[in-house]
């Protein structure tokens, strides 16, 4: 039997951060239908037991699969850790069974994780890169990162996807109410945002700030105490689905002062539903928001800048729906889902992967 199956291995698509969302995109916009793909979870939300039977599950599966000699490719979503250590092993695996790779990378802080890795840890990430037959970036920025690594020419920049709603309205936007999605915790900014939110509340009574996300919520809560803000900010949770888009409908301005990034997709959907932001210039931010066009971008680290610009886009209703409009262009321009996928169709077909009803060479 000829090889002719991708498989693609990652965290679970239900569940929580960019990765599962990027996939999510993948599987809602007809990427599986286009491609034989197989995809295999290879980290689930749970307990400590769970989240090991899911990554020996995914083993189990993924040697079976390779020794049948269906595979073609393994397409890996990587970030940092324990996902490198995961993902790196799998791709081993297949390496062994004469397999092509993708190592696609998605977190932020990957650079950081190199550079405070010990050196038979480096010498690992470095060879697992290069021996990737294709190497995938977010962003211009991280692919010059990765062909520090990778084999000349196996670097591509794609994307994340971003699904684009038909129309978006304003109409249920809530005045002062600010907007944060992602893990909340010290990487993403979370506390120059109550410190920025200090700052703010005197200027603007109906202050309010929403955070979607796990991470450090008890200390946060406690931080917030603290600095006598408890009153304006709310904790959602980890929100999904029709919970998330109600969230971008309520807010006037989406807030991510992060330190590190890949490609946030919280950011790009906040974009895709016409939001004005306030954001910082890391990882493949800069790609997706250009300053005083999509968005404002600020200092990383910097409460009293994030302030101001936060209450420059609370004030000016104009400045906020043109940044908006703007915001909403730039996605349908670059991440749209058919501009997306289909750069990962053609990442495959160079692999040798063809689409459905598509003919090899020489048929």
């Amino acid at each position: 039997m000829s090889a002719h199956l991708a498989l693609m291995i990652g965290t679970d698509p239900v569940g929580k951060g960019g990765v599962a969302a990027v996939v999510s995109v993948y599987i809602d916009n007809g990427l599986f239908d286009r491609l034989p793909i197989r995809y295999l979870s290879t980290h689930r939300e749970g307990s400590k037991f769970s989240k090991l039977w899911a990554s020996v599950n995914a083993t189990a599966k993924l040697v079976a699969l390779l020794a049948s000699g269906r595979v073609s490719l393994v397409h890996a979503h990587v970030a940092s850790n324990g996902s490198f250590l995961r993902k790196s092993l799998y791709l081993g695996l297949a390496r062994l069974f004469g397999v092509a790779t993708v190592f696609h990378l998605h977190g932020g802080g990957f650079q950081e994780f190199y550079a405070g890795s010990p050196a038979w840890l480096q010498r690992w990430i470095a060879h697992t890169i290069a021996r990737s037959n294709r190497v995938v970036g977010l962003s211009t920025a991280w692919a010059e990162f990765l062909a520090k690594f990778a084999q000349p020419g196996a670097v591509r920049v794609i994307a994340n996807p971003v699904f684009l709603p038909v129309t978006v309205s304003h109409q249920r936007e809530e005045a002062g109410r600010l907007l944060f999605l992602g893990r909340a915790e010290q990487a993403k900014g979370i506390f120059d945002l109550l410190e920025a939110v200090k700052l703010l509340a005197p200027l603007c009574p109906g202050l309010r700030l929403a955070i979607g996300g796990d991470g450090d919520v008890e200390r946060l809560r406690s931080r917030a105490a603290e600095l006598g803000i408890a009153e304006h900010v709310e904790f959602l949770g980890w929100v999904l689905g029709d919970a998330k888009l109600q969230q971008f409908a309520r807010a006037e301005v989406f807030v991510l002062p992060s330190f590190h990034e890949g490609l946030p997709m919280a950011m790009l959907e906040a974009m895709a539903h016409g939001k004005a932001m306030v954001v910082t210039p890391v990882g493949g931010i800069p790609e997706a928001v250009q300053p005083g066009q999509q968005g404002l971008l600020v200092t990383p680290g910097q409460p009293q800048e994030l302030a101001d610009a936060l209450l420059r886009l609370l004030r000016d209703t104009g400045l906020r729906m043109q940044l908006g409009e703007r915001a909403r262009a730039r996605v349908a321009e670059r991440f749209g889902t058919e501009r997306v996928l289909g750069q990962v169709a053609a990442l495959y077909r160079e692999l040798g992967v063809q689409e459905f009803g598509a003919k090899g060479p020489g048929q």
